[in-house]
């Protein structure tokens, strides 16, 4: 049977977190830079404890006001700092637990600026490395973070089971109308074609090629938990388990 990790971005004031985490195999938990605080961090790590879900950090540029989706320009070291003391409340929330945080997954405008900024990604690479060479980094495809990390760290190249893409594997901005996919039998498809097939569908008969070791599902999708749950049973029912490794 084939394995994959479904994915979820976390404690980011969603109602549907109790929901969604028996559903996935890995979460990515707020940390306080776009939203979040110690109560909610703790709460979702529980949560996370309670299913066997691999925890991660969801560290992003300290902008709650924007929700961590405007690009920041600050210095490197500031940069550096914020990321580690966010990333650093959920590893010792998980280890209070009894428990190892697995991977980190950047958020929002600093996970797009990762693609092509590399003093900002060896910023990154450098801090997971320092906190533990054993985490996991989740990162695009065709990206510079991906270039950086995969001789350093173990790399998790992740697709969007909910998103549209752009020919340069950028995601379709959701100011346009086919940002976002809402129907659960379109995400099915989408999400099989990228473990079979290794391909994103642009236009008809014109394809990304990518190989995706984690696939995510966006909470905030305002129907995430009808998505996941369609999911996880259509995938089980092609031979496809949904677990971290």
């Amino acid at each position: 049977m084939i394995q994959i990790d479904i994915n979820c971005d976390l404690a980011e004031g969603g109602k549907f977190d109790a929901q969604l985490m028996p559903l996935i195999s890995s979460c990515n938990i707020a940390c306080g830079g776009h939203f979040g605080n110690q109560t909610t961090i703790n709460t979702a790590v529980k949560l996370a404890a309670k299913y066997g879900v691999n925890i991660g950090a969801h560290p992003s540029y300290p902008d709650p006001n924007n929700f961590g989706r405007k690009s920041i320009d600050m210095s490197l070291d500031d940069l550096k700092t914020t990321l580690k003391n966010q990333i650093l409340k959920v590893k010792i929330a998980a280890e209070n637990l009894g428990k190892k945080l697995h991977h980190v997954k950047p958020h929002g405008a600093l996970y797009n600026d990762l693609v092509r900024d590399e003093k900002k990604a060896h910023v990154l690479v450098d801090l997971v490395e320092e906190i533990d060479v054993e985490l996991v980094l989740f990162v695009p495809p065709k990206s510079v973070i991906k270039q950086i990390a995969q001789s350093r760290l173990k790399i998790w190249v992740e697709g969007f089971a909910d998103r549209n893409y752009e020919a340069d594997f950028s995601l379709v901005s959701r100011s346009k109308n086919n940002a976002v996919l809402h129907q659960k039998e379109a995400v099915f498809q989408h999400v099989f074609s990228m473990i079979f097939k290794g391909k994103i569908q642009l236009k008809k008969d014109t394809f990304l090629h990518a190989n995706f070791n984690t696939i995510c599902v966006h909470s905030d999708t305002e129907n995430s938990v009808e998505i996941l749950s369609y999911l996880k049973e259509k995938l089980t029912a092609n031979n496809i388990n949904i677990g971290g490794r």
